[in-house]
């Protein structure tokens, strides 16, 4: 039996800068299992490097036209969960002019998995990009991780749109 309390406990808030040392071990646990389904594509980025880049607020973008915010999960002081966000607009000029809410990572520590809060950051970074002006939110996510498109597609309401096909050179 897990001894933690549920995800409805975990605060969801926007990050700061004293939060990246606990974004970085998420990260790396979430990089650690990607690699582990397609090791040509997915690596172990250096903890420092990640913890920094959290620090410093570097996981976003400089382009000062792009919105973005990273929400955590903290529980009992500790980070269980994080998703990083940010405003986008296709540059096909076939799609229509809208303004995606652009998931670009989510990941929930292994051991708070299934308590809701991942469903949680989600709202959190969906109702983020809905205040500011988005229509549509996206995201994604490796083929290979079932568990994901089953979390996104059947309980979040997600649809596939596109497919990204790759080829090694």
């Amino acid at each position: 039996m897990n001894d933690v309390p549920s995800g409805a406990a975990a605060t969801i808030r926007p990050a700061v800068s004293a939060d990246g040392d606990g974004i970085a071990r998420i990260f790396l646990e979430s990089a650690e299992f990607h690699a582990g389904l397609d090791p040509e594509r997915y690596a172990m980025p250096a903890a420092e490097m990640i913890a920094a880049r959290y620090r410093e607020g570097r996981q976003h973008p400089s382009d000062e036209r792009s919105e973005a915010i990273t929400f955590v999960a903290e529980l009992a002081g500790s980070i269980v969960g994080f998703v990083d966000t940010r405003l986008q607009r296709s540059p096909d000029p076939m799609h229509r002019d809208l303004v995606y809410c652009h998931v670009v990572e989510i990941a929930v520590s292994s051991r708070h998995r299934g308590q809701g809060i991942g469903r949680r950051l989600l709202h959190a970074a969906e109702a983020w990009g809905r205040g500011h002006g988005a229509q549509l939110a996206s995201l994604e996510y490796l083929a290979a991780n079932t568990r994901a498109s089953t979390f996104y597609q059947q309980r979040m309401g997600y649809r596939v749109a596109a497919i990204v096909a790759i080829k090694r050179l």
